[in-house]
């Protein structure tokens, strides 16, 4: 007899068309997509009490954008602006503003579907050169027209929204050059467009294209790393899945340059020095809100591919988990390049999604005392030198095994979440299709912390039926880690989502958390920044905003919270 066929859903595959909805808020490669797979399906689908019948129809949004806001910068302004980087790479077309102004965001997404068009830019332009940056600044100070800036467009926390309209700058089309490249000091020196694939291709093949000796790498490898900007990475203090070794991107620059409305601010690319306050550090973080980065000196690596060591671990408890984690940070032997621990909810979901779930071997793992909804995960590899990476893994084996781990490397689980380690967010479209939101929160903790934020941040999430909330930690310190929470819901409008949004930023810093471990602040996480480092620090930053924006036209209307009134705070940005 034979087998019956299982129920596969609608999944969308047709490539997105430009000018449509979906590709405005859809994970950036139109003609990519990843489906959730069985085992993440069976989940989702009995966890919201859903049936095969609940995936035929989805709602997809691929018409076309129909909606035309004139744009409020006068002709004389638009002739003068285009008249700086040249005709055609100017435009007040609706779409391309809207592109230019939203990011990659849940808000972003549930907005567009909604066919919710706001805060955009009056006009969107593409600098050529600094030249045409410093132009563009010194006008627009002049006019009192605010600038945003736009690079890759993954920003998450509304990085990119223009409620005071102006221009958005578009640095990806034409400032994406390497400028230099210094073997001897292992630097290199770029325009902030450039996307993370070019860059790590012109490393890699350094000697081909660089005039190398060796091969090199940047070894900043954040999720939205094939879509993603330099710039962006630096003006948000950004981290790469890889950066437990090489370092969050703060460690990795050594000098900027950025065009402010006061002038130029040139650092110099010292590897350390005692000349007061570092100003590298003060604007690293600064979202566009001071000036606009325009080249920035970065450290690269020795590439060493076929020296990396992969190595999985099921512990049976959470507390074994992060505790043997934690001892392997503080080892002294060495740090692993991806290092990433999940907790229970996620590890249940993860042995589903690798097919583990059900097997023979699943069955032995539970008699073993690895029981589901307590036991954890531990991926990861070891970058480096040959001689390193083979100490490094046979020093985290020994610790996760003297904290009752088994080795489940024979699974090929690392090899499995390399695979689909920056595809993962394309389902994300697939799940909203048919009323599922699957969405991320993350902070930074002190070990200590630790699993007083865990526990308080899932209560909080867990009090809304029916919601997963996955938790991982993905990049680790001596002193601590972050903890990134994803969680998936069934949602019913934007009001629904934002109130779990809320919620959860709420818990995290009632918790102690650090607001944010790398997804920076935008206007998302504006509101809770002065309760986060208190107000004597924020007005440092409103200092500085006035010496180096005196007219407020840097990427204005709540960015890092620096120009929102108490009202505004308290509002969060609203509820629809």
């Amino acid at each position: 007899m034979a087998a019956k066929k299982q129920f596969t859903p609608d999944w969308y595959e047709g490539e997105t068309q430009e000018g449509s909805y979906r590709r405005l808020f859809r994970w950036h490669d139109p003609k990519a997509f990843k489906h959730p797979n069985r085992g993440f399906y069976t989940l989702l689908r009995d966890t919201f009490g859903m049936t095969d019948a609940d995936f035929k129809n989805p709602r997809l949004d691929i018409e076309p954008f129909d909606i035309t806001i004139p744009s409020g910068i006068s002709k004389a302004d638009q002739e003068a602006l285009a008249g700086i980087v040249g005709a055609e790479n100017f435009s007040i077309d609706t779409y391309k503003r809207t592109r230019a102004s939203y990011g990659a965001g849940m808000i972003d997404a549930l907005r567009l579907r909604d066919r919710i068009v706001e805060n955009i830019c009056d006009a969107v332009a593409a600098p050529r050169n600094r030249e045409n940056v410093i132009a563009i600044v010194a006008y627009c100070s002049t006019q009192q027209i605010p600038v945003t800036v736009y690079g890759g467009g993954s920003t998450i926390t509304r990085g990119m929204e223009a409620p005071k309209g102006g221009l958005g700058l578009d640095l990806s089309v034409h400032m994406k050059r390497v400028l230099a490249f210094n073997e001897t000091d292992q630097t290199i020196t770029v325009e902030p467009g450039i996307y993370g694939p070019e860059l790590e291709d012109y490393l890699n093949h350094a000697p081909e294209k660089l005039g190398a000796h060796g091969r090199y790498t940047c070894g900043h490898f954040p999720q939205s790393f094939e879509h993603s900007c330099a710039g962006g990475w630096v003006v948000t203090r950004g981290a790469g899945q890889n950066s437990t070794y090489y370092g969050k991107i703060e460690d990795l620059v050594l000098s900027q340059e950025y065009i402010t409305p006061h002038g130029i601010l040139q650092t110099p690319a010292y590897a350390r020095c005692a000349t007061g306050p570092d100003f590298n550090q003060l604007m690293m973080g600064s979202e566009g809100t001071f000036g606009i980065l325009t080249a920035v000196t970065l450290k690269v690596f020795k590439y060493f591919p076929e020296s990396k060591r992969r190595f999985s671990f099921l512990f049976k408890t959470w507390e074994d988990a992060y505790t043997a984690y934690r001892e392997c940070m503080q080892g002294e032997f060495g740090l692993p390049s991806v290092f990433r621990l999940s907790d229970p909810e996620e590890t249940d979901t993860a042995v589903r999604i690798y097919h583990i779930h059900g097997t023979p071997a699943d069955s032995i793992l539970r008699v073993a005392g690895y029981q589901p909804m307590q036991r954890c995960l531990l991926l990861g590899y070891a970058d480096g030198d040959p001689v390193f990476t083979r100490l490094v893994k046979s020093k985290v084996t020994q610790t996760c095994r003297r904290h009752g781990a088994v080795v489940l490397s024979p699974f090929g689980i690392t090899k499995m979440w390399e695979k689909s380690r920056f595809t993962d967010p394309y389902m994300r479209e697939d799940l909203m299709d048919y009323g599922i939101l699957i969405d991320t929160l993350e902070c930074g903790v002190t070990w200590d912390q630790l699993p007083k934020v865990h526990a308080q941040v899932r209560e909080v999430v867990k009090k809304r039926p029916q919601t997963v909330c996955m938790t991982h930690i993905s990049h680790a310190y001596p002193q601590g880690a972050n903890l990134y929470f994803i969680f998936v819901i069934q949602y019913q409008s934007i009001n629904d989502y934002l109130s779990l949004q809320y919620s959860v930023l709420e818990a995290i810093q009632k918790s102690g958390a650090a607001m944010s471990h790398h997804h920076g602040i935008g206007k998302q996480t504006a509101p809770w920044l002065e309760g986060q480092i208190g107000q004597a620090c924020m007005d440092v930053l409103r200092t500085l905003k006035k010496h180096s924006d005196p007219q407020n036209i840097m990427n204005p209307g709540g960015t890092l919270g620096l120009d929102m009134n108490e009202t505004q705070k308290e509002k969060r940005w609203g509820f629809r």
